[in-house]
């Protein structure tokens, strides 16, 4: 009893409770009120570490041109996915989703190991993926489902291997098409605990495959990159990270920062429609707010909608005004803040020579990034387009940023544009 009214005692001087009053209400068998009490954070000056993402992709439904064939499902195959890492970690969990599937999806086994090289697993690192315990686990239509946790040391800036066997059919609706990553796909059988996956067909895209979370510590965050192409990184080398926020990641690491870079970018993909995924508006709550540890959003989108909104092939249902964009920007400034994260506002590239380009659209594009650089809607700006563009011809891209499509950057030009970020934007004092 003496013991339990020190420790009230103590917290007199914050709670205003005089000690007459605290001792008669304990002895009595009572509880200091809720407000009284020492909190947990208080009792405990070290904050626990939390999951932070270290690598995600965001999920889109398998398409075809008109007239083209869909990919033949998976059958009873093992598919072997490359994930490159951005902080590491000594534990991690996985994420798998099966978002755009009419069907459950059976998962027969799934494995995580790192990466030696092509689909060859580093000897020692392999690691059964669980699900409440279970090596075999269905996800349902829309649905997804984290692995337990399990051990590995993970170093940053490394390679993965995700394995995921499935021993009936599987569609491959929801996917990521544009993983630029070599995928291993198995004839037939489970390889997932396999060294390698020799007797195989290869694919760029990744199946299934959400998100890989390590724990870290409490100052660790993740920078969402949420974008299109451009941010997913088409054109840049594959199996070499060369897209901007696999460079802006390491950039960040050898400045000794805590932040990891997610790239939640999908090729083609609209702010206001759906083409190439659904909408940035629509997928913003699972692609953004969801992400594990989630700090800072850096925004790059908006030249599809301007492209196919008042190029050529336009139509008044495409039709799309700066504003429009404008006020799509500001409500996910707003969501973004609502969740405690801090927004950057990056310009668009220049894209004149593209296919969808017109006079009309760079007006749009123009408009647009004035507002971007001027309105202080955003907490940082970037301004990717002064980084690319050509200085005698501001509306086209530098030539030796130009990946040939005057719409893409080439390796060089990814390289630019990570360079052309402060990093002291990220400063602790920004949090």
């Amino acid at each position: 009893m003496r013991k339990t009214l020190s420790a009230w005692v103590l917290v007199l001087g914050v709670t205003g409770l005089s000690a007459a009053m605290l001792v008669a209400h304990v002895s009595a068998g009572g509880q200091a009120p809720l407000s009284q009490r020492p909190s947990a954070r208080a009792a405990s000056p070290t904050v626990p570490d939390h999951w932070v993402e270290t690598w995600a992709a965001a999920q889109q439904i398998q398409r075809t041109a008109p007239g083209v064939s869909p990919p033949a499902p998976f059958v009873n195959q093992t598919v072997r996915m490359i994930a490159h890492t951005s902080i590491g970690g000594k534990r991690l969990r996985v994420e798998f989703a099966n978002t755009y599937a009419t069907a459950p999806l059976l998962v027969g086994a799934a494995h995580i190991g790192l990466r030696a090289n092509d689909s060859a697993v580093t000897a020692g690192s392999d690691r059964v993926l669980v699900v409440n315990g279970k090596s075999s686990f269905t996800i349902p239509p829309g649905g997804l489902m984290v692995t337990d946790p399990v051990d590995l040391s993970v170093p940053p800036l490394s390679d993965l291997a995700v394995s995921v066997y499935v021993p009936g059919t599987a569609e491959r609706q929801t996917q990521h098409s544009l993983g630029l990553h070599t995928t291993y796909i198995s004839k037939e059988g489970d390889f997932t605990k396999a060294p390698s996956i020799t007797d195989n067909s290869t694919s760029l895209s990744w199946y299934w495959l959400a998100s890989i979370q390590v724990m870290a510590p409490s100052t660790t965050g993740a920078v969402i990159a949420f974008g299109d192409s451009i941010t997913d990184g088409y054109h840049s080398t594959v199996d070499t990270n060369r897209m901007w926020p696999a460079v802006l990641s390491q950039r960040l690491l050898a400045s000794s920062s805590r932040l990891s870079i997610v790239n939640e970018a999908i090729s083609g993909n609209q702010i206001l429609r759906d083409g190439a995924g659904v909408n940035a508006l629509a997928r913003f709550d699972h692609d953004v707010i969801a992400r594990a540890g989630a700090r800072w959003l850096m925004v790059l989108e908006g030249i599809n909608d301007i492209g196919r909104g008042l190029g050529p092939a336009a139509s008044p249902e495409t039709a799309v005004s700066a504003d429009d964009l404008i006020a799509a920007d500001r409500q996910m400034i707003e969501r973004a803040h609502t969740h405690g994260m801090r927004v950057i506002g990056a310009t668009l590239t220049p894209y004149e020579g593209a296919g969808y380009y017109s006079e009309a659209g760079e007006a749009a594009r123009s408009a647009l990034n004035s507002w971007i650089r001027t309105s202080g809607a955003f907490d940082a700006v970037v301004d990717f387009d002064k980084t690319t563009r050509d200085p005698s011809h501001p509306a086209r891209f530098l030539p030796e940023y130009d990946s040939g499509d005057h719409l893409h950057p080439n390796d060089a030009g990814y390289h630019a544009m990570a360079e052309a970020v402060d990093l002291t934007i990220f400063s602790a004092k920004a949090w």
